[in-house]
């Protein structure tokens, strides 16, 4: 693995077609058109408030598991869906844990949160540092938050009531410890 010395410019494979939404406008979404490119891992981002998860969520993964298992569901307005042809699996991964901790999750289950590891340690702040992959996990000492050993949530026990979990105040729930930047 290396780190990139640049940004990579965009990806233009679109030998496997495109995953094209058309007009698109549930809840603040304001009739827009979006084309994703299949058979390539494609993020979704924007400031918070500004419709991720009303495109994906409540638009794009109702409709194609819809058009690929023809389950009964609901969506957000759209206009059309196009290039889903050949789709034969739909799946739905989210940040719940897999396990009962919080620990667990799909990046960690599968790996993913190893390479992420690997590339943060490989920074030049991170060398300059010393920071080896651990640094980055939410699992060890001196990578997590010690106050909530990387939960990111406290557990108020409320004797004869069910317990309260709070974000962490130290590190405002993002399990890390707060000598590691954000990404």
């Amino acid at each position: 693995m290396r780190l990139a010395p640049a940004r990579r410019p965009t990806v233009s494979d679109t030998s496997h077609g495109w995953l094209v939404l058309r007009g698109a406008s549930g809840n603040n979404l304001r009739r827009i058109d979006v084309a994703i490119p299949r058979g390539l891992f494609t993020c979704v981002t924007g400031v918070s408030g500004s419709g991720k998860s009303t495109l994906v969520q409540d638009t794009l993964f109702p409709r194609l598991m819809y058009e690929v298992y023809g389950t009964r569901t609901t969506w957000a307005a759209h206009e059309s869906l196009e290039g889903f042809e050949g789709i034969d699996k739909i799946i739905d991964i989210d940040q719940s844990p897999i396990g009962r901790t919080p620990r667990s999750n799909p990046a960690t289950y599968t790996g993913t949160f190893d390479m992420i590891r690997e590339l943060f340690a490989m920074t030049p702040d991170a060398k300059m540092r010393g920071y080896k992959n651990g640094r980055f996990s939410f699992n060890v000492k001196g990578g997590r938050c010690e106050a909530c050993k990387g939960d990111g949530i406290i557990k108020i026990e409320m004797h004869f009531l069910p317990d309260v979990y709070v974000p962490c105040e130290v590190c405002k729930g993002r399990r890390k410890s707060t000598g590691c930047a954000d990404p």
